[in-house]
């Protein structure tokens, strides 16, 4: 029967892109938009989002915080939509689709200096942007992901984000495994790029608001060990399919005698990075997980 479901819902994500392929990228970006603000803010996660919005900013009412969630809920919308497209996005075009770096001489200064490289993002915008326009820069990167419970959804998955890369890259899973995968293509001289914004309860306690959050350390252990650069950025979307990969100064990681002090300097740095740009335009980020110690959760109204 699980398999059954399983071809019945690949068959499905299958029909849906090639239904999304047909409309033009800033058409797909609106009408996905459109679908995931209008319904998103009436399913019960949106009361998650809602809850995160009161621990990270609290001088946000229920007005305001509404408002964020359904900004949160279209964003997402439309990187699903756009998401076929972004192989098929020009490069610097004067209007409508397309993507733009600022910052480009970073990455060229990073490709510049021979080293391996870290990517550092979150699910900012249009996040599956990053790995093409790096690649596209002579970085092409390896990167984390979890697996959709359907093997075939996966697939599909996994194949569009190498047609946008325009080559095959390692996808390392989420884990031990993974993490000696990673470790291993590092040493090799390849780069790697990481999600760093979700929960993750193995991770060290480090501050995202003011608040205590457990955060993966995978990025600041792998850097400090390698010798890695480090380059910080994250997707501004400045219209339907038209984004901004914003690229941050490169810079080698801190080190000094006590390395666990070192890699929770490294991964506080990496939140701090992380919370000036949600600030900056707080519906940009996907607040639909929790990302807090459950705790702090308890006794919470929503007014989502």
């Amino acid at each position: 029967m699980t398999s059954f479901l399983y071809r019945a819902e690949t068959l499905l994500v299958r029909a849906l892109l090639a239904a999304i392929r047909t409309l033009p990228p800033a058409a797909s970006s609106s009408l996905g938009g459109f679908v995931a603000r209008t319904i998103g803010p009436l399913l019960p996660v949106s009361k998650v989002a809602d809850r995160n919005l009161q621990l990270a900013l609290p001088e946000y009412d229920a007005s305001a915080r509404r408002r964020i969630v359904r900004d949160c809920w279209e964003n997402l919308g439309r990187t699903v939509g756009e998401f076929p497209h972004i192989s098929r996005l020009k490069q610097n075009t004067p209007s409508g689709a397309g993507w733009s770096v600022e910052g480009a001489e970073h990455l060229e200064a990073a490709k510049a200096s021979g080293r391996p490289v870290i990517f550092f993002s979150g699910h900012i915008g249009n996040w599956e942007l990053m790995p093409p326009v790096v690649a596209r820069y002579g970085m092409p990167f390896a990167s984390f992901y979890r697996a959709a419970s359907n093997p075939g959804v996966d697939r599909l998955i996994h194949r569009l984000r190498q047609d946008a890369m325009g080559q095959d890259v390692p996808m390392f899973p989420k884990g031990a495994k993974g993490a000696r995968a990673a470790l291993k293509y590092l040493s090799k001289g390849g780069n790697l790029g990481v999600l760093g914004d979700q929960k993750m309860n193995d991770g060290i306690e480090a501050q995202l608001f003011g608040r205590p959050a457990m955060t993966a350390s995978a990025a600041a252990v792998f850097a400090l060990r390698h010798d890695a650069l480090i380059v910080t950025g994250h997707v501004r979307r400045d219209g339907p399919a038209r984004l901004v990969l914003v690229v941050d100064t490169p810079f080698m990681p801190e080190k000094t005698d006590d390395r666990t002090q070192d890699v929770l300097a490294l991964t506080q740095l990496f939140n701090d990075r992380l919370e000036s740009w949600i600030r900056d335009i707080p519906g940009s980020w996907l607040w639909l997980h929790r990302r807090w110690d459950k705790s702090l959760y308890r006794n919470m109204t929503t007014q989502c």
